[in-house]
């Protein structure tokens, strides 16, 4: 098993693109940080999802979440951000074909996020010798290794370009 581990900086300079040709199932992607807060939640969800246990703690401890939770679509944005700027460096971005999502714990005002990654398959296309599509398993955790989302996805990843442009 291949580990590319990141650094916990916020945008390392130095990641460098990663191809079809360059992953192995059980390769492991670790991202920085991001550390919520209480105005960014309430933010994202006055914005994209007002509901009242996304927009006030008050009315939020009388629900299932028993305090202010971040909306599961705010907890997803955060994961993409960390994938995209520090977690996987797919070359070209991360363009989905697909995916199971799942929350399992309430994102928290006081959670630092991090996203670990697994390669789970990888098929190159036999139709576009250019490209394939690779199956990652992501968990989002907190500073405390507690998983707040689960996704798996299948994201188009391009093939090394070689010299004639013509691909791997």
């Amino acid at each position: 098993m291949t580990a590319h581990l990141v650094s916990t900086a916020s945008a390392p300079t130095d990641m460098q693109p990663v191809y079809l040709d360059d992953l192995a199932v059980g390769d492991l992607f670790k991202s920085g940080e991001h550390a919520m807060d209480e105005a960014q939640i309430t933010t994202f969800a006055a914005q994209f999802d007002p509901q009242p246990f996304h927009l006030d703690d008050t009315a939020a401890r009388a629900t299932l979440f028993g305090g202010l939770a971040a909306s599961g679509w705010h907890t997803a944005s955060v994961t993409m951000r960390l994938q995209v700027t520090t977690g996987l460096p797919i070359a070209g971005g991360i363009i989905g074909a697909g995916v199971e999502l799942s929350w399992p714990r309430p994102t928290r005002a006081t959670d630092v996020l991090h996203v670990v990654s697994e390669v789970l398959e990888i098929q190159p296309s036999k139709s576009k010798p250019d490209r394939g599509m690779v199956t990652v398993r992501s968990e989002t955790r907190n500073q405390h290794g507690d998983v707040l989302q689960l996704s798996t996805v299948r994201i188009v990843v391009p093939r090394r370009p070689v010299a004639n442009g013509a691909g791997a």
